[in-house]
């Protein structure tokens, strides 16, 4: 088969670690008989020095033909950088919010996963980690505060900021419905984390949410605050199956949720439609500050890659050996800095390696 794969290296870290998730893609065509075609596509910074704007519309039209997008990471360090200076509509995140509204990319899952290699990188104690954990983050990702109508401007004599939150039935609906099904595929647990004691738009959230559970009567349907729910991420992650949130709570919480596996490094993302097209991406930013070095870690971008060759490909075998050899290498003790061991005697029994090098680990793992 062949697959046509827009490529979004983006800024910072994010050419390094594309670089390695696209040597595996590689490697599982030559391994399983598949033909990716790749086109770069510019958003972000990159986009920015090249053109003005963080993303063209010529952009969005490219990645609209294509079967999925692989993204590295966007924007640079806000405290020096340029584009920074622009106003908010010009600024590189931009640029992946009119991405995401242009694609109609309303499902976000964030996997959350503690491999057993990684209990010394994880932060929180062995008798809260217990067996490990394993958790999908679904975030809604086209409305809430992100999309809403925003202003500055001086009231009474005092600058005021104003940002709009809106969701609608529907936007609530699909969301919670993929939810749903994906919880089925797992352990059929669904946490719906709102704000419903304060926010009218949580209230409506909680009200739906609740209307589609009753088509999954297999499925366990449990409210939780956002506030409460940051907290038992840290203090018992494996209760958790499937948690299921608006756009700005689920940033939040997944970013939290990542680092409770080990390092931002490890977790992957995918952005679906309605169809078959996804934007595949890794959790964390574009770590401006190691751009170049060598040192990223590529692990939540192969990953993501592993996502789109399951969600966009319906590549299951595929995707299971990308997986495998992500644990394999793992196991045999290899790691990034990133998830090397804090105490100094079990740094001994690791090798510390770089981006590439472990991207080359992982591809040389595939069909073996």
């Amino acid at each position: 088969m062949e697959y046509q794969v827009g490529v979004i290296a983006g800024d910072g870290i994010g050419p390094e670690i594309v670089r390695e998730a696209r040597k595996v893609l590689d490697r599982i065509g030559e391994t399983y008989g598949h033909k990716f075609h790749y086109e770069e596509i510019l958003m972000g910074g990159a986009s920015i020095d090249a053109t003005g704007v963080p993303l063209t519309d010529e952009a969005i039209a490219r990645a609209q033909s294509k079967d999925a997008v692989l993204m590295g990471s966007i924007g640079g360090d806000a405290s020096t950088s340029p584009w920074y200076k622009l106003p908010p509509d010009k600024r590189p995140e931009a640029g992946l919010l009119k991405l995401r509204k242009s694609l109609k990319l309303f499902a976000n899952l964030r996997p959350a996963y503690l491999y057993g290699e990684l209990r010394e990188a994880c932060p929180l104690r062995d008798d809260i980690i217990g067996d490990g954990f394993d958790m999908m983050i679904m975030r809604e990702l086209t409305g809430g505060l992100y999309f809403g109508k925003r202003v500055t401007e001086e009231r009474g004599g005092l600058m005021t900021a104003e940002d709009t939150l809106v969701y609608n039935e529907e936007e609530i609906r699909r969301i919670a419905k993929r939810g749903f099904d994906i919880a089925r595929k797992r352990r059929k647990k669904v946490t719906s984390v709102d704000k419903a004691n304060v926010l009218d738009s949580s209230r409506l959230w909680r009200k739906v949410v609740e209307e589609v559970a009753r088509d999954y009567p297999d499925v366990t349907l449990e409210h939780m605050l956002v506030d409460n729910c940051a907290m038992q991420i840290v203090k018992d992650p494996k209760q958790f199956d499937v948690i299921l949130t608006e756009n700005m709570f689920g940033d939040i919480l997944s970013d939290e949720a990542s680092m409770v596996t080990g390092s931002i490094g490890m977790l992957s993302s995918a952005s679906l439609n309605e169809t078959k097209f996804g934007l595949y991406e890794p959790s964390g930013g574009s770590a401006p500050d190691i751009a170049g070095k060598g040192i990223a870690n590529p692990i939540a971008t192969i990953l993501s890659a592993a996502m789109m060759l399951r969600y966009s490909f319906d590549l299951d075998a595929e995707a299971d050996a990308v997986e495998a050899a992500v644990r394999r290498v793992l196991e045999e003790g290899c790691r990034t800095i990133d998830i090397m061991p804090r105490d100094e005697g079990k740094k001994a029994a690791v090798t510390q390696v770089g981006t590439a090098e472990m991207g080359d680990l992982i591809a040389g793992r595939i069909g073996k």
